[in-house]
């Protein structure tokens, strides 16, 4: 990748990995093979279908990005469903449409240009979501108005917050293990939603889900961590995927009757998808 992409071209992008996340057996999130969390399958193909045009708009900032596709999303399904995905998305499709050396490096200036005014946006959009994390610390709280750029804002909710993690540690999820994932996935078994899958287990039993921790504690995300780890191996190791339908249908059943959603491993799955398809445009 080196010339700048196509606006609509990035927007498609965008809309084709969120359907394809959710074309996935993931563990606890929602997907085609069983809904939850008062949330279902239709929820997130509106939300898709709403925030991709912003997602690959011209002539906005970051900011301007995040919180125009989340009062697109709200506009549309009536709650949070992709605030993280939004999230991630924005830069990578700031650094998609700039001109100038490879995705990674067009990201990196994008993250090291953010602005005061691209938090007061995010923050806006973090409210309208109703969303809890970023900004959530004694300086720098959400329902302030933010006297940092967007960069230092998620270096405060780095401890806490993957997806902050992310925008201050360059995307190395996403750009390193998650692509990793994706790239083992498709050539053991090709361009398949069991790809996906691997990528969502690969996040699940490496990195404990911010999202279940900030709401049942670091000892839980913690264990189910470790809950997935063997099954992450035993997919790892598979030929045949449709073999490990009965133990990561069983896992799924478990974490959604504990209310538990890693809902921050189903969002650094989409920005993989995302990353890996402005890659290859």
């Amino acid at each position: 990748m080196s010339a700048p992409l196509k606006p609509d071209d990035v927007a498609q992008a965008f809309h084709d990995a969120c359907l394809a996340e959710l074309d996935a057996l993931k563990p606890g999130n929602v997907h085609r093979f069983a809904d939850g969390h008062r949330m279902s399958v239709v929820d997130f193909e509106a939300s898709a279908a709403a925030a991709a045009p912003t997602i690959g708009m011209l002539n906005l900032s970051v900011g301007e990005r995040i919180e125009q596709a989340v009062l697109a999303t709200k506009d549309a399904v009536g709650q949070n469903t992709n605030l993280g995905i939004i999230l991630l998305a924005a830069p990578l499709a700031q650094a998609a449409m700039g001109s100038d050396g490879t995705l990674r490096d067009r990201l990196a200036q994008v993250l090291r240009s953010l602005s005061v005014e691209d938090a007061r946006a995010a923050y806006r959009a973090i409210r309208v979501a109703e969303a809890g994390g970023l900004g959530e610390v004694a300086d720098h709280d959400i329902g302030a108005e933010p006297r940092i750029d967007l960069l230092e804002a998620m270096r405060a909710a780095e401890t806490r917050d993957r997806i902050a993690w992310n925008y201050t540690h360059d995307y190395v999820d996403i750009l390193e293990l998650g692509l990793k994932w994706r790239n083992g996935g498709l050539k053991r078994w090709g361009q398949t939603h069991w790809t996906t899958t691997y990528v969502f287990l690969g996040f699940l039993a490496h990195i404990p889900d911010t999202l279940i921790e900030r709401k049942f504690g670091a000892d839980a995300a913690s264990e189910i961590r470790d809950e997935a780890r063997p099954i992450e191996a035993s997919f790892s190791q598979c030929t045949k995927p449709d073999e490990m339908v009965a133990p990561l249908t069983a896992f799924d059943r478990s974490l959604k009757e504990r209310g538990l959603n890693p809902g921050t491993s189903a969002d650094l799955t989409v920005a993989t998808l995302f990353a890996s398809a402005l890659q290859a445009l």
